[in-house]
């Protein structure tokens, strides 16, 4: 009796720019908010939902069938940081839990920061650009704990504009990814993919 093999080749999309570009944006757009340019609102929660949360998660999932742990992990738990802080911000005003205390938001970052700074070690076999992303978004989750700690303005605000550095740092990386797979050539350069 022959036996055969059936190769499946995986024809579906490349989910990392959607990823990266929900990422973001999103974290472009509460940093702004972060930097004092405008005040919490609904377009924020709204992008921390659907944007920053679910586009991730989606983009997360479908990293699985193109064998990537990496993306995976950090698409589903980026989208789900975004519905958990959404989640944060609004059940105590929707009176169904009591607000963290400044101590349980400390805590929250500062978890999300080794987090991060574990996935930036994977990041060194990947891309130069997915590099800058995580390190500044590790150096992002540190300085939010510190500020949350210390009640320093001046860091907070700061705290702001490096956010705002390590979202475009996502889009600009989300774009590059979408425009040479596009282009078929280096449209954007993303630096050397480490051997």
């Amino acid at each position: 009796m022959d036996q055969t093999t059936t190769i499946i080749k995986d024809t579906s999309a490349n989910p990392a720019p959607l990823g990266l570009l929900a990422f973001g944006l999103t974290t472009v757009l509460l940093n702004l908010h972060n930097a004092g340019i405008y005040e919490m609102n609904s377009m924020i929660l709204a992008m921390g939902i659907f944007y920053g949360g679910l586009a991730q998660i989606v983009a997360g999932i479908m990293e699985s069938k193109k064998n990537n742990t990496f993306g995976l992990t950090a698409f589903v738990s980026y989208g789900f940081f975004w519905l958990s802080l959404v989640g944060l911000i609004v059940m105590p005003k929707l009176g169904w839990v009591a607000a963290s205390s400044t101590q349980g938001m400390i805590a929250y970052l500062v978890m999300w920061g080794i987090f991060t700074g574990f996935l930036f070690i994977g990041t060194l076999k990947i891309s130069k650009a997915l590099q800058f992303v995580f390190a500044t978004l590790t150096i992002l989750f540190f300085l939010l704990a510190i500020g949350d700690a210390t009640g320093n303005a001046s860091l907070k605000l700061f705290t702001g504009y490096e956010g705002i550095v390590c979202g475009a740092a996502a889009i600009y990386t989300g774009m590059a990814v979408l425009l040479n797979e596009v282009y078929g050539k280096v449209v954007l350069p993303i630096g050397p993919v480490a051997k």
